[in-house]
């Protein structure tokens, strides 16, 4: 049996016999490989939130460099202050760069607050292997 216009319903569009194969029933949707694929893409997506936050946020051990004096050819002076949860400690990694860029020391430094202390504001000597022209704080994290 062909189509004709007469048995198409408005709006159909009309197709010569033969000219364009079998029409194709419609395709079935897949709802479960669309959830699946959602899950997969969703947890992806936390894990790589949660590495980004544990790389590079966590406002609790937030540091500032304060001033950095006391350059001479094997040694500058760091004043940082730490955020840090009360009455805790932090681990914080320091360093200090020549002219160039190049890193000429670093060094882990442990601070501690007061029990009713947020803030820890310090002092630290890095022992350089040239003559340094910045010292700064990379990070600072809990203690391990």
């Amino acid at each position: 049996m062909t189509e004709t216009h007469a048995t198409l319903p408005p709006g159909a569009p009309a197709f010569p016999p033969g000219r364009y194969g079998r029409r194709r029933e419609p395709r079935r949707r897949r709802p479960l490989l669309t959830t699946l694929l959602v899950v997969a893409l969703v947890a992806v997506m936390t894990l790589v939130s949660v590495r980004l936050y544990r790389q590079y946020g966590d406002p609790n051990y937030d540091a500032q460099v304060i001033t950095y004096t006391g350059i001479t050819d094997s040694q500058v002076l760091v004043d940082f202050r730490v955020n840090v949860p009360e009455g805790g400690s932090a681990v914080c990694l320091l360093r200090a760069r020549d002219r160039d860029g190049a890193e000429v020391a670093r060094e882990e430094v442990t601070v501690t607050a007061r029990p009713d202390q947020r803030q820890v504001t310090t002092q630290h000597r890095l022992a350089t292997t040239a003559r340094p022209f910045i010292g700064e704080v990379v990070r600072c994290r809990p203690p391990a």
